[in-house]
């Protein structure tokens, strides 16, 4: 049993060596039913300069890079062909900032849920890598967040 495991640590470090790009602290946030759209957010590193190009997920038919910028006052969201991962340097995927979009949802993502997300990083020699994850659903509010992320609304 200790050889599986250990052969399946190396089979894990082996494909992070290949992709050379890490995710950490994934998740996406929970819906309420009948909502259309939700957001997946995470910590990427890459060891080489490299930049994500796009994302997939079966659970919606639509999946967008975003970015969310306050412009004047006003809280806007657009689509970007691409997001610069910069060799060694984390970029932050989360509420308010960058983060992968998940458009016309098959099903209401539920607290709990995993959700199959895959990644499509290009590295600076154009060659392309898909990073397969199983990204948990939870509520905004739960505690595996830190302490003032989420939105912000001034009423």
């Amino acid at each position: 049993m200790k050889r599986v495991v250990m052969s399946l640590a190396a089979i894990v470090l082996a494909s992070a060596a290949q992709a050379q790009v890490t995710v950490k602290d994934a998740w996406v946030r929970a819906t309420v039913p009948q909502q259309k759209a939700t957001g997946a957010f995470m910590q990427l590193q890459s060891a080489q300069d490299a930049k994500l190009v796009s994302a997939q997920s079966p659970v919606a038919g639509v999946v967008e890079v975003h970015e969310m910028s306050m412009d004047g006052g006003v809280m806007k969201m657009r689509a970007i062909p691409s997001l610069d991962l910069p060799a060694g340097k984390a970029v932050e995927l989360k509420p308010g900032g960058f983060h992968v979009m998940l458009m016309d949802l098959k099903a209401q993502v539920k607290d709990g849920d995993t959700v199959p997300v895959t990644l499509v990083v290009e590295g600076k020699d154009g060659k392309r890598q898909s990073l397969e994850l199983k990204v948990p659903a939870r509520t905004a509010a739960a505690p595996a967040m830190k302490h003032g992320e989420g939105h912000k609304h001034k009423h």
